[in-house]
């Protein structure tokens, strides 16, 4: 289920800072790896801002603390001590609330100017997953990677008409602030057909679309590797062509015409 935070027409800041990894040493090859993790979810500039704190081990969160119930909660049985303890100290307690203020506005009003006007036009490529059973359905993935700012749409067209049946992963974002997103679709494919991905996005002045025709598709694989085997087999007799001339060259005997009237021998 998507954070409810993350909203069409809503703006999305996050800001995650990684604490100290301490590793111990111990007979054992594992590392124990502490991660302290600190979140501002900013919507509609600073007119709703929550502040979220994760604390994992060994990649499970045990304890974190939101501004929205202003305590720590415990994630598992390991966290509860942590949990109580920390809710137990109010002078602590009183700086996590006012961390709202203090860590997520604060940076936002630094990073605002850069967050709003920042646009990078994503890269779309279509591709066709490889099917061997011919009674299942074939899948068309359009990739569409590095993109700013995250919110973004994506549309299949099978033969001009837009088409529902698609399934969309997770966006992921990169660490050079750029989103990437893979959308599929799931269809039978004849020949003829044509398939478009579309995609929409601020940073464009008008929609991106990448075609994956099937008879295209195929012929273009053909005439790459006809090319290819050709290239190859042409550079093969050329080479040998060479060398059995220069060979027959070197083993015949050498005749040099003399001018008339003249006698080298006196």
């Amino acid at each position: 289920m998507r954070d409810p935070w993350v909203s069409v027409g809503g703006f999305v800041w996050m800001l995650t800072l990684l604490g100290a990894r301490v590793t111990l040493c111990r007979e054992t090859s594992d590392d124990f790896v502490t991660e302290v993790k600190h979140e501002c979810h900013i919507l509609n500039g600073t007119e709703r801002v929550r502040f979220v704190e994760r604390y994992s081990y060994n990649q499970q969160q045990f304890v974190h603390f939101d501004s929205d119930t202003g305590v720590f909660q415990a994630d598992s049985p390991f966290g509860v001590p942590t949990a109580e303890y920390w809710n137990s100290q109010k002078e602590f307690l009183e700086q996590k609330r006012a961390e709202v203020d203090t860590f997520c506005r604060f940076n936002y009003g630094i990073y605002e100017d850069f967050m709003q006007r920042r646009r990078v036009k994503p890269k779309v490529k279509v591709s066709r997953s490889n099917n061997e059973d011919p009674n299942k359905p074939h899948m068309l993935i359009c990739n569409v990677i590095g993109f700013y700012p995250y919110a973004i749409t994506v549309h299949w067209y099978k033969n001009g008409q837009k088409d529902p049946g698609v399934l969309s992963s997770e966006l992921m974002q990169n660490g050079d602030w750029t989103g990437q997103v893979m959308v599929m679709l799931e269809t039978s494919i004849n020949p003829g057909d044509t398939f478009v991905c579309e995609v929409l996005h601020v940073s464009l002045d008008e929609p991106l679309r990448r075609n994956w025709d099937s008879e295209e598709s195929e012929s273009a694989k053909s005439k790459k590797l006809t090319g290819i085997i050709g290239l190859v087999l042409g550079g093969l007799f050329l080479t040998v062509g060479g060398v059995m001339y220069w060979k027959n060259k070197k083993g015949r005997p050498q005749f040099h015409l003399q001018p008339e009237g003249v006698n080298f021998m006196g």
